[in-house]
C-alpha cells in the first residue's frame, strides 16, 4: 500500500519528473528545479506526438469512452500532472502513455504507474495495468502495474521531493545516456564529471588580469 505523504509538506511532484529522474537525476533537476529545457530531434518528435494525441476530443471506441489530455492529481502522494489518454473501461481506468521512439529502458513504465496511482485515488477503482504506445513502431505494449513497480515509483516520488526541497543539483551521469539528452550544452557532463578540468576552466574564467 502506498504511503501517505506528510500533508504539511507543500512540495508537489510533477508526474513527468518521474521519468526524467529515473533516466537521470541531474536532467530532472535542470528541468524541474532550474527551469531549463532545450529541444533536440528526440524531444521535438515527442512534443509532436503528444500534440497529436492531445488535439483529439473525447470519443468512444468499441463502446469504451476515450479521454485525452486528462488532468491528474493525488493529494495523498503529492502528485500532479496529465495523462495522454485514458480508456474508461467498465472495470476501471486504463491509462495509455504515448512515446515517440522505441523502447529504451522502463522509465516510461514508472511514469505510467504514477498516472495509475492518481487515477485510483480519483476514481476509487483499481488500475492494475496500462499501456505504452510507441508512435515510431505503432505498437502498444501493455504494462502490469504490480507491487514492485509501485514501490519503485513511490520511492522515486519521495527522492524527487527531497531533491526539490534541498535545491541540490545532482552530479552528471557522464555516460551513454548523455548522447540522447537535449541538455548536454547546459549540463556539460564531461566537464563537470572531471573535477580537475572543471577547476581549470573555473580558474581561467575568473582569472584577474593586470591592466596596463
Amino acid at each position: 500500500m502506498a504511503e501517505t505523504r506528510n500533508l504539511d509538506d507543500p512540495i508537489d511532484v510533477a508526474i513527468s519528473a518521474i521519468e526524467h529522474f529515473a533516466y537521470c537525476p541531474r536532467q530532472c533537476a535542470l528541468i524541474h528545479l532550474e527551469g531549463v529545457f532545450t529541444d533536440n530531434l528526440w524531444t521535438t518528435r515527442g512534443r509532436i506526438a503528444h500534440e497529436r494525441v492531445h488535439s483529439g476530443e473525447a470519443t468512444t471506441e468499441d463502446g469504451i469512452p476515450i479521454r485525452r489530455d486528462v488532468s491528474l492529481v493525488s493529494e495523498r502522494l503529492g502528485l500532479v500532472g496529465r495523462a495522454d489518454l485514458v480508456e474508461m473501461r467498465p472495470e476501471g481506468p486504463y491509462p495509455v502513455e504515448y512515446k515517440s521512439g522505441r523502447r529504451h529502458g522502463d522509465y516510461p513504465d514508472l511514469q505510467l504507474c504514477a498516472q495509475a496511482l492518481c487515477l485510483e485515488e480519483m476514481t476509487c477503482k483499481a488500475v492494475p495495468r496500462g499501456a505504452i504506445y510507441h508512435v515510431a513502431s505503432r505498437t502498444r505494449r501493455e504494462v502490469e502495474l504490480g507491487e514492485p513497480l509501485r514501490q519503485r515509483t513511490m520511492a522515486l516520488i519521495e527522492a524527487i521531493r527531497q531533491m526539490l526541497r534541498s535545491q541540490t543539483l545532482p552530479p552528471p551521469a557522464a555516460d551513454q545516456r548523455c548522447r540522447r539528452c537535449s541538455l548536454q550544452e547546459v549540463c556539460l557532463p564531461q566537464v563537470v564529471a572531471a573535477p580537475r578540468r572543471l577547476a581549470g576552466l573555473q580558474g581561467a574564467l575568473f582569472r584577474v588580469y593586470d591592466q596596463e
